[in-house]
């Protein structure tokens, strides 16, 4: 059997393996490439994925990065196997994602028409989308099921956001021995509010393939990052400015509504209001609710009780973009969070392009901006490595602060991981080790911490790359 590395090595974006055995052909994450001019290319090939051929398609959550090229399926006849948390998501985000390429199309087309160049498809179409919504399959943590000819699967707590997952997968060949293999999916950090912490690594693994988007570092402690943003919001009020967030629907921008009430609920920063300007996460954000059982211990009883439906509901949903724009008329302290996560589009860009001038605004930063997008620009920024950074077209001076945050990250630091690898690696057990989704450097650090910490040597593929097991 072997593994085909076809997504998020040597990057964060774009996860996707195809497990291939002499029975079946199983498709684990089909994400979407960000970041770079390239990537409407790279997402388009579908290179040596058939639909028709695939026996399986298992998903570790909702993120676009993992999700989104799976309306690409055409002619799917297999099930598409995740947490019914994940499911419910994905289907949100997946509609969402396609209006969002017709509507870009869409615009693209009418200077193209005036400018007499060829016209241009979406990358696809709600009708992709509504293809493949019956191929969905729940799955809940913990349980067993057979998806393919000799593979057996089970999800376990990833504690990313809500519903993800890691995949165990057991594998058999005809007249061989079975096989175990893990995927970690993305793990979250241990302590976090909200999402319950990850499980360990699977043990008597064979296989193991581990995220690394942290490789190379911690985050600071939560307690010190929560003080960091309370400040930053004190520093907003009293300037009079407003505090943009580009959050990501799912995840992030929960979390960031919920720090924001509890430090204002405890007298660590001032009351302002909340904004959440992205349909999408408002959509999601209801959601959360009916999955009480995958929060943590603290939210559980909040969240059946009803009181966490309150406390969410404090962030008003901006759902027009008429709505949107009037925002950046008003000169009061806010909080405004918008999509997208990474700024690479969604109105955020709007709030951006209308603030990053101005003295006193405060602009949060929770989590990874990959290269190639403005988020990773502006992080840039923050280091004082530029001073411009480039908003639909236009060059744009920041006078505003940038904030970077990562101890709200979604993702594990450097010492998360290796525990996290430890239920794998430790105890004498000596699996096949795999990094990917995660930049060369971070990588590479992670690589050389687990070979000082479980004496492994981590293989670190890129695209294209196969694993022999």
């Amino acid at each position: 059997m072997r593994i085909r590395i076809l997504g998020a090595a040597g990057e964060v974006t774009g996860s996707c393996y195809l497990l291939e055995t002499a029975q079946a052909k199983v498709l684990i994450d089909f994400g979407m490439f960000q970041g770079a001019r390239s990537d409407d290319g790279r997402n388009r090939d579908l290179g040596i994925i058939v639909p028709e051929e695939l026996d399986a398609v298992i998903v570790t959550h909702a993120h676009q990065d993992h999700t989104g090229r799976l309306p690409l399926l055409r002619g799917l006849r297999a099930q598409l196997h995740a947490t019914p948390a994940t499911v419910e998501l994905s289907r949100i985000m997946l509609e969402d994602s396609a209006r969002i390429q017709e509507s870009e199309a869409d615009r693209e087309n009418r200077w193209r028409e005036r400018e007499g160049k060829p016209q241009v498809e979406p990358l696809y179409r709600r009708e992709d989308v509504d293809a493949i919504s019956t191929r969905w399959n729940p799955l809940k943590l913990g349980v067993e099921r057979e998806v393919a000819p000799g593979v057996r699967l089970r999800f376990q707590e990833a504690g990313h956001i809500l519903g993800s997952a890691s995949v165990v997968l057991d594998v058999t060949e005809q007249g061989g021995m079975p096989k175990r293999i893990v995927f970690s999916g993305d793990i979250g950090q241990n302590g976090m509010p909200f999402i319950r912490d990850p499980d360990l690594c699977a043990p008597d693994a064979d296989l193991v393939l581990c995220e690394s988007t942290y490789g190379d570092r911690d985050h600071r402690p939560s307690s010190e990052t929560f003080e960091e943003l309370a400040e930053i919001l004190r520093q907003a009020a009293w300037a009079r400015h407003k505090v943009l967030v580009p959050a990501f629907a799912v995840g992030r921008a929960q979390l960031m509504i919920h720090a924001v009430m509890e430090l204002a609920r405890e007298g660590r920063s001032p009351q302002m209001p909340v904004y959440l300007d992205s349909p999408l996460a408002a959509k999601a954000t209801k959601l959360y609710t009916s999955f009480c059982d995958l929060l943590d211990d603290e939210l559980q009883t909040s969240c059946r009780v009803g009181d966490l439906a309150r406390d969410l509901a404090i962030a008003k949903p901006v759902l027009s973009g008429a709505e949107s724009r009037e925002l950046n008329q008003l000169w009061e302290p806010m909080v405004v969070i918008a999509g997208s996560g990474m700024c690479n589009g969604g109105r955020i860009v709007h709030h951006l392009r209308h603030n990053l001038w101005r003295h006193g605004v405060q602009v949060v930063l929770p989590g990874f901006m990959a290269h190639g997008t403005l988020g990773r620009a502006l992080v840039e920024v923050s280091r004082g490595q530029r001073s411009h950074v480039r908003v639909m077209g236009q060059d744009v001076l920041v006078r505003a602060k940038i904030n970077t945050i990562g101890g709200l990250s979604a993702h594990a630091g450097q010492s998360g991981l290796l525990n996290w690898i430890g239920g794998g690696c430790g105890g004498g057990s000596k699996p096949m080790l795999v990094l990917t989704h995660g930049e060369i450097e971070p990588r590479h650090e992670l690589a050389l911490a687990v070979k000082a910490r479980f004496g492994v040597d981590a293989h670190e593929p890129m695209y294209g790359d196969t694993i022999e097991l």
